[in-house]
């Protein structure tokens, strides 16, 4: 098994990921997932492996609701955190690698892989993870995977008009035609090292993972990519419509692509 790609460790130890969802319209991403994620998950306190979990955004409402959960995460400054704000809630966190989990198996009711497949590259790298989760999750319990959409690199380049520099371009050139992106000059603002999922190609995965697809999702249709909508996130009553936006287009197939992630929510089958 490769070693993580430096830069992704890098990138994360240096930026404060927590705050990308948790605070302001990036919230947009976090409710929906809790909206999707509600549809299926068990009564609490089942228990939670929240793989690549980060500082424990997640996890935090997880526990707050009354679930269980244990976090994985590659960065020592995630892990250190979620341990430091997190213990409180009961949560634990440990370093791990989303491809050799260090649980035992069908240990959990529910795991949770909302990062480990942004960055596996390799496509048999991301079936070992998911199989790993497979393994991680009692018969009959959901496995929750999210992934970057194939086209994220274009509309953001976009949205926030990195589009306009030819290097950008290049980069979305080739996040569109392999799905690999690669930021080699680390510049702010253009992420780190990733793959790009097409949806069908994640339900592919998921399938052959041995799991059951439930749903596949669009998380935030285009709501994410009009910035003007930031200003009207405060409002109670616009939230709720920009909410609405997504959950209206969330499972047409034809536009799945158009959100920056795609949420699948499978199950294992009892008798695997």
């Amino acid at each position: 098994m490769e070693p993580a790609d430096d830069a992704i460790v890098r990138h994360y130890q240096a930026h404060q990921e927590e705050a990308r969802i948790s605070e302001g319209f990036g919230q947009l991403e976090l409710l929906r997932a809790q909206e999707v994620l509600g549809r299926h998950l068990p009564h609490p306190p089942a228990s939670v492996l929240d793989v690549g979990g980060g500082t424990g955004v997640h996890a935090r409402w997880l526990a707050a609701d009354g679930y269980q959960v244990h976090l994985i995460d590659l960065a020592p400054r995630h892990v250190a955190k979620a341990n430091a704000d997190l213990g409180g809630l009961g949560v634990t966190a440990e370093l791990g690698d989303a491809r050799n989990l260090p649980v035992s198996d069908g240990t959990y009711d529910v795991v949770l892989m909302f990062g480990p497949l942004y960055h596996l590259t390799e496509r048999h790298d991301r079936l070992s993870a998911l199989r790993e989760a497979v393994r991680a999750v009692r018969p009959g319990g959901v496995v929750a995977v999210a992934a970057v959409s194939r086209f994220a690199s274009l509309f953001d380049g976009l949205a926030r008009q990195y589009l306009f520099d030819p290097e950008f371009r290049s980069i979305a050139t080739q996040d569109l035609r392999e799905g690999q992106h690669r930021n080699p000059g680390e510049r702010p603002g253009w992420w780190t090292t990733a793959y790009f999922h097409r949806p069908d190609e994640l339900r592919d995965e998921v399938n052959e993972a041995g799991l059951d697809v439930r749903e596949l999702v669009g998380l935030e249709g285009l709501a994410l990519w009009l910035p003007q909508l930031a200003d009207r996130w405060a409002d109670p009553d616009d939230r709720e419509a920009i909410l609405w936006s997504s959950r209206a287009i969330e499972s047409e197939p034809s536009l799945a692509g158009l959100s920056a992630h795609l949420l699948v929510v499978a199950g294992r089958n009892a008798e695997r």
